[in-house]
């Protein structure tokens, strides 16, 4: 396909492609409600089970077929993308729908809404539509992509909800089980439950003396044959976003307490740059090699220290202690799914206290111009995610949120805390000063 075709409500095109990624964008706008993407797999209108719901705190289909790739904010707007992978589909879906749901307000104080459809491999933008008629409403179908003939499609929809995702997600189906308010005492009818809403010369990166082997990060096995999803608990559509005014969570009281924790760190470098003129030419430059490490350091419940990090191969272990795993090293951030991390919750109670930190190991000197979203993941339970304030400080490390065990649950508190290593002295020590974890701390590479 040649040009790529902006749609108006009710049309449809072709999408040849294998597979796509699904762009639900809106401009960046202080006080605008956030926006969030999610798709129904559907087999004659309806899920099959709430398994079929692939949204933030389900973010993936058991088939593979479709996954929540995650959030990025960018200075002029925000984007969340599923990626649809057709070849394995299961046969029996032949619709996939594809939903917005807004998050602390209507769709009418949303600004630019859309929905963009690129080819996974080439980028090349096959179909968009635009939403511009919105009012109160709180979830929208934007699109879907369904199965004519052997080939798929994309239509453009854009059919509201003042329902929210809970409304929409039901209507296909879904069991909603989100927390219920203490209803007030007769006769006063019950309220509706409220929404949830290197400084030059740049030191050796450090490693620790003794950097734990690398261990692979365990496959996932596919299933032999394509089957219908098992039947899930009921979905929790609640999630929650850390902020200055509130920046800590308990696990347990999202429904964390058991499974893999997933972090994923998302970055994108801004696109105020657009030349390579005199005054541009450096800026560009600085960041065209862009690598952030995603780390963590770690005191277990028997006093014993480390760091999971790419330097030293130190990935960690999800099977025996740290029971921390960094999944890879990923120097794209805006280009893939960024740089992910699990902590095993099943061991929770072997772990004292997780610091997440990323460090720059080359292409910029600090964090100023990078745009950095944290998401944190429970297998069971709501999504936690937060970003990074502007960086004015010549930072090459920033802490991003400490885990803490208190009594057996564990405590989710956001950092967000740039911090500026002396000459001569590494990320990894800085952090480790600042936060008092008592490391020594040896030159390492990766």
């Amino acid at each position: 396909m040649g040009a790529s075709m902006t749609m108006h409500k009710g049309t449809n095109v072709a999408v040849p492609a294998g597979a796509v990624r699904v762009e639900v964008g809106r401009y960046a706008a202080p006080g605008a409600p956030d926006v969030d993407a999610s798709a129904l797999l559907l087999v004659a209108g309806k899920v099959r089970s709430d398994a079929d719901f692939v949204f933030y705190n389900q973010p993936a289909h058991a088939s593979g077929a479709v996954r929540h790739e995650g959030k990025r904010t960018a200075p002029d707007r925000v984007t969340d993308t599923l990626v649809v992978d057709f070849g394995t589909v299961e046969p029996a879906i032949d619709r996939i729908v594809v939903a917005a749901s807004a998050d602390g307000g209507t769709f009418g104080r949303v600004s630019g809404l859309y929905v963009r459809v690129t080819d996974a491999a080439s980028g090349a933008e096959l179909a968009r539509f635009d939403s511009t008629d919105a009012t109160v409403e709180t979830a929208f179908i934007l699109g879907e992509l369904y199965l004519r003939q052997g080939a798929w499609k994309f239509r453009a929809v854009g059919q509201g909800y003042s329902t929210g995702l809970e409304g929409l997600a039901t209507d296909f189906g879904i069991s909603v089980d989100e927390p219920q308010q203490t209803p007030p005492a007769p006769p006063m009818p019950q309220a509706p439950a409220a929404p949830v809403t290197p400084p030059q010369p740049r030191p050796a990166a450090q490693a620790p003396a003794a950097a734990p082997a690398p261990v692979a990060a365990p496959a996932t096995p596919a299933p032999a044959t394509p089957v219908a999803p098992p039947a899930a608990a009921s979905v929790r559509l609640t999630k929650v976003t850390l902020t200055k005014s509130a920046p800590s969570v308990s696990l347990a009281k999202q429904g964390g307490t058991s499974g893999a924790l997933r972090v994923n760190l998302n970055w994108e470098v801004r696109k105020q740059f657009k030349g390579w003129g005199a005054k541009l030419g450096r800026a560009v430059a600085m960041h065209a090699d862009l690598d952030l490490d995603l780390c963590a350091l770690y005191e277990l419940a028997d006093g014993r220290k480390g760091v999971v990090q790419s330097l030293g191969n130190a990935f960690g272990s999800l099977t025996r202690p740290p029971f921390i795993h960094l999944d890879g090293d990923d120097r794209t951030g805006a280009l893939s799914t960024g740089e992910n991390m699990s902590i095993n919750l099943d061991h929770k109670d072997l772990l004292r206290r997780v610091l997440i930190f990323v460090t720059i190991y080359e292409g910029a000197r600090s964090f100023a111009d990078l745009h950095a979203t944290v998401t944190l993941q429970p297998q069971n339970g709501a999504a936690i995610d937060f970003s990074l304030d502007e960086c004015t400080v010549p930072s090459t490390v920033c802490a991003l949120a400490l885990i803490t065990n208190n009594g057996g649950d564990l405590t989710v508190q956001r950092e967000a805390r740039y911090l500026v290593p002396d000459r001569g002295v590494s990320p990894q020590r800085t952090i480790d000063a600042a936060y008092g974890w008592g490391m020594n701390w040896t030159p390492g590479r990766k």
